[in-house]
């Protein structure tokens, strides 16, 4: 008995019931979102709107309109930047390309990691951070800026773009030449990213493509069609050198910043798209292929550990939905289109609640399942309106396990695909964890601490895995 003559077999139906009609109705809400995103792109696919554009790889090899600068910021991140370094120079010869890379003056190791992957090659710029890291991503990036601004000051010239990349990707041949094109029609370029499937993690450092697959195949192109602003991955991106000193005049004005990233956020990357939209600027998402039918993409190794991942997501998390929501707002006045997109990125925090509800409601109901094998009968019958919502939720989750089972088919093959969906319940879970970690993290913010660079350390780079899977060749009739 539990009091006033419930039972426990009662309280926990009564529970079950209530849990069932919440993450009901937010199952279901979510669903009519994915359905609206599906329905604009399967809109843009039959009118053609979405061009299947292919270039000959050996474009990239071709001299660029002006002057490149690459920045990397590094922190602990001796393991990888060696081969980052090596495998961009040799993927992008031109000589207008300098690369910035930021390491911290307390990190010895990343320095020397540094120091062997430039070759003795004059176009590398090694920049260290007076300040002991780890600071934040942003600060380093604004170091990096200052030193380009004093080579411009002290050379005579200007760059024409700046490329962001992270310690541990290996960018595309023909990825520069391609952001190069495009940065003359526009101040913000932003090309896919490829997580690369990981043999010994089939499952944690393998989850990541699916969700790529489908954010920069569906999600982003619908977006850009929308013409709401664009959120910078931070990699295979490039700003006009001219908007980027406008943004960081203005942060120089609001905030007396010392750059175009602002410090206090960590999602720095995330920010400058919506900034850049915000500033009247132009912004592109291109797929483009190669002749070959590879994407032209930005390839790295997410991370292989639980632990890793979560705190990866929940830095997420915090930067986009929770800071994101304080620091931009909702544009009010830009548009449905940008408001809808901003409730997207900010729905992590809630999706993370209805996960757990879900799965809180998936034991319950397993447990009154088993009390019922036992001889105890279900002391509630569910009503209609629960029926339909669990008909409707269920009928949105093959829709939706189908959706994924296809755009990473399209990038990764058949068997990645089946994986994807096996996948769906650990990516929950990760969801889950990351919204949990995230709320605490902001909770602390709110109170006075600092935002830090809470990343994740990498410790396998694509060029150099023994157990990388091998690319797949695309079937060209899904592009």
């Amino acid at each position: 008995m539990i009091s006033g003559g419930v039972t426990v077999l009662q309280f926990a139906a009564l529970v079950e019931h209530e849990l069932l009609l919440f993450a009901g109705v937010f199952f279901l809400v979510g669903a009519l979102d994915e359905l609206a995103v599906d329905a604009v792109f399967g809109f843009l696919r039959v009118t053609g709107r979405v061009p299947d554009w292919t270039i000959d790889r050996e474009e990239g090899e071709r001299a660029l309109s002006g002057r490149a600068a690459v920045f990397i910021p590094a922190w602990l991140e001796h393991d990888v930047i060696t081969d980052t370094i090596a495998t961009t120079l040799k993927a992008w010869p031109h000589d207008a390309l300098r690369l910035y890379v930021g390491c911290y003056c307390n990190d010895p190791r990343t320095v020397e990691a540094i120091i062997r992957g430039t070759g003795g090659d004059p176009r590398v710029r090694l920049v260290v951070h007076d300040r002991a890291g780890p600071t934040t991503k942003a600060d380093c990036l604004n170091r990096l800026y200052t030193a380009m601004e004093q080579d411009e000051q002290r050379g005579g010239y200007s760059f024409r773009m700046v490329v962001l990349h992270d310690a541990e990707d290996m960018v595309d041949p023909a990825g520069l030449a391609l952001l190069d094109r495009a940065i003359a029609e526009a101040e913000f370029v932003q090309l896919p990213v490829l997580p690369e499937p990981q043999a010994r993690s089939r499952w944690v450092g393998s989850h990541y493509c699916e969700e790529f697959a489908e954010a920069h195949g569906k999600a982003m192109v619908v977006r850009d069609a929308l013409s709401a602003s664009l959120p910078s991955a931070g990699v295979g991106c490039a700003f006009s050198r001219t908007m980027l000193a406008r943004i960081a005049d203005e942060m120089a004005t609001t905030a007396g910043a010392a750059g175009p990233f602002s410090v206090d956020s960590l999602t720095e990357d995330y920010e400058l798209g919506l900034r850049i939209k915000a500033a009247g600027g132009r912004s592109r998402f291109l797929r483009v292929r190669g002749e070959d039918g590879r994407l032209i993409a930005t390839r790295a190794c997410f991370p292989a550990q639980l632990d890793q991942s979560v705190r990866q997501k929940a830095r997420w998390v915090h930067g986009i939905a929770l800071q994101g929501w304080d620091r931009m707002g909702w544009a009010s006045g830009a548009g449905m289109g940008e408001a809808w997109m901003r409730m997207r990125d900010r729905r992590g925090p809630l999706s993370a609640l209805v996960l757990f509800t879900a799965y809180t409601l998936l034991a319950l109901g397993t447990g009154l399942w088993v009390a019922s094998l036992a001889g105890y009968d279900h002391p509630f019958a569910i009503g209609t309106t629960a029926k339909w919502l669990l008909a409707i939720n269920f009928a949105s989750f093959l829709w939706r396990a189908g959706s994924r089972y296809l755009f990473t088919t399209r990038e990764y093959g058949p068997a990645e695909g089946l994986r994807a969906v096996l996948r769906i319940p650990l990516s929950n879970i990760i969801a889950i964890m990351a919204g949990r970690r995230a709320l605490v993290a902001y909770v602390r913010t709110l109170r006075g601490a600092a935002p830090q660079w809470d990343k994740t350390h990498h410790h396998a780079h694509p060029s150099t895995m023994a157990d990388r899977v091998a690319p797949y060749r695309r079937n060209r009739a899904f592009s």
